[in-house]
C-alpha cells in the first residue's frame, strides 16, 4: 500500500486526507471530495487579506492585480498555467488588446481574454476567480480534458498556445478573404500563400537547426524547425544550462542509422546536432520529468535535483544566430507536486515586478526568492513525490 503523500499536508495547501490519498493511489478526487477540501471563503478572504498586508499599500504595483483561481476538479494543470502565461507580459498585453478588438464569435481565446480582462479590471487587489467560462469551452473544445482527471501541464500549454495561433490565422484568412485588413488596407496577396505569423509566434517562436555532418565528405546540410517550447531530457544533480548543453550535444548516426548522403549519393556515417538559430522572446522549457519505465509498465515521475537560475543566457547557439547574447529573466515556473504524470498537483510561481508568488489554485501567496530553491527537485531516487520544476518561462531582456 502507497502511503499518503506528505505525511502532514503541507501547510500552504489545507487539503483533506482523503485527497492526500488520492494523490498517492492516482484516484481522482470525487465530487465532493473537490468541494471538501477547498478552503471555506472565510479562510479565502483571510488569505488575501494577508497577502495585501505583507506587500503593503505603498509596494503594492500599480494596475497589478493577483487573482486566485477557483478548481473545477482537477483543472490546478490548466490554472497553474494560465497564471505562468499571466505574468507573462508580452503575452498578457497581446490577450488583453484582443479583447478590446471588435466582438468575436466564442473560441478558447474569447474565453481567455475574458478571464484576463475579469483579472486586470477588478476593484480589489487580491482575490479569486472562478475561471469556468474557459474551463467550459476547453472541455466543449477538446475531449482530452473533458473529464474529471488529472492533466499534463505541459500538454495543455501546448494545445493552449496552438490554438490561439489558428484561431489567429483563421481570422486574418478570413480578413484576407473578404479583401480588407484590420488597418483597412485592400489585401492584394495570394490567399494561398504561407499563414502569416501571430503574436504568439512572435512572442513564443525560436527557430532550431539541424545540422548533420557527413564524416566521409565532410559536407554539412542543415535543416530549420520552429518551436514554441522546447522539451529537454533531465539528469540528476544538474542544471538547466547543462540539460540545454545535453539538448545539442552531437550524435553519431551509424549501424542501421546511417546518414544519407546526398553528396556521396550513399548512407555514411555522420553526425548530427541541434542548435537553437532564433531565440525567442519568452523561452519555454519543458523538463521531460515523466518516464517510461518497462519493468513498472507506466510513466513514473524523474524528481532529479535540476538547478534552474534566475538569469539565463543559452549557449547552444548556432554560428549564425539571429540573437546569440539574449540575456533572459526567470518569469515564471509551472510545478508539478507528486509521483506521476496522472496524479498529483500544479502549482505556479511567478515574479511580479520585484517579488515573487505562489499561486495554488485558489490560494496566493508571497514567497522569498530564495524559496525557489525548493522547487529544484530531489537528489534521492527518481519514485518519490515531490515539487518540481516541471515548464520554465524565461523573458528577453530586450
Amino acid at each position: 500500500m502507497v502511503a499518503p503523500w506528505p505525511p502532514p499536508p503541507h501547510p500552504r495547501r489545507p487539503q483533506s486526507q482523503h485527497l492526500w490519498t488520492c494523490l498517492a493511489s492516482g484516484l481522482p478526487p470525487t465530487l465532493n471530495s473537490q468541494v471538501s477540501w477547498r478552503p471555506i471563503p472565510a479562510l479565502i478572504g483571510a488569505n488575501a487579506s494577508a497577502l495585501e498586508k505583507e506587500i503593503g499599500p505603498e509596494q503594492f504595483p500599480v494596475n497589478e492585480h493577483y487573482f486566485g483561481l477557483v478548481n473545477f476538479g482537477n483543472t490546478c494543470y490548466c490554472n497553474s498555467v494560465l497564471q505562468a502565461l499571466y505574468f507573462c507580459r508580452p503575452f498578457r498585453e497581446k490577450v488583453l488588446a484582443y479583447k478590446s478588438q471588435p466582438r468575436k464569435k466564442e473560441s478558447l481565446l474569447t474565453c481567455l481574454a475574458d478571464l484576463f480582462h475579469s483579472i486586470a479590471t477588478q476593484k480589489k487587489k487580491v482575490g479569486v476567480i472562478p475561471p469556468k467560462k474557459f474551463i467550459t469551452r476547453l472541455r466543449k473544445e477538446n475531449e482530452l480534458f473533458d473529464n474529471y482527471m488529472q492533466q499534463d501541464a505541459h500538454e495543455f500549454l501546448n494545445y493552449l498556445l496552438n490554438t490561439i495561433a489558428d484561431i489567429l490565422q483563421e481570422e486574418r484568412k478570413q480578413e484576407k478573404q473578404n479583401g480588407r485588413l484590420p488597418n483597412g488596407n485592400i489585401d492584394t496577396e495570394n490567399n494561398h500563400s504561407t499563414p502569416d505569423p501571430t503574436w504568439v509566434h512572435e512572442i513564443f517562436q525560436g527557430t532550431l537547426t539541424n545540422e548533420t555532418r557527413c564524416l566521409t565528405c565532410e559536407t554539412i546540410s542543415s535543416k530549420d524547425e520552429d518551436f514554441l517550447d522546447l522539451s529537454v531530457d533531465v539528469e540528476q544533480n544538474t542544471s538547466i544550462t547543462h540539460c540545454l548543453r545535453g539538448f545539442s550535444n552531437t550524435e553519431t548516426l551509424c549501424s542501421e542509422y546511417k546518414y544519407y548522403c546526398e553528396e556521396c549519393r550513399s548512407k555514411q556515417e555522420a553526425h548530427k546536432r541541434m542548435k537553437v538559430k532564433k531565440l525567442p522572446m519568452i523561452l519555454a522549457l519543458h523538463l521531460k520529468r515523466f518516464k517510461y519505465m518497462d519493468q513498472l509498465h507506466r510513466y513514473t515521475k524523474l524528481s532529479y535535483r535540476v538547478v534552474f537560475p534566475l538569469e539565463l543566457r543559452l549557449f547552444n547557439t548556432s554560428g549564425d544566430a539571429t540573437n546569440p547574447d539574449r540575456m533572459y529573466d526567470l518569469v515564471a515556473v509551472v510545478v508539478h507536486c507528486g509521483s506521476g504524470p496522472n496524479r498529483g498537483h500544479y502549482i505556479a510561481i511567478v515574479k511580479s515586478h520585484d517579488f515573487w508568488l505562489l499561486f495554488d489554485d485558489d490560494i496566493v501567496e508571497k514567497i522569498d526568492a530564495q524559496a525557489i530553491e525548493e522547487f529544484y527537485g530531489l537528489t534521492s531516487d527518481i519514485s518519490k513525490n515531490s515539487e518540481s520544476g516541471y515548464i520554465l518561462f524565461y523573458q528577453s531582456r530586450d
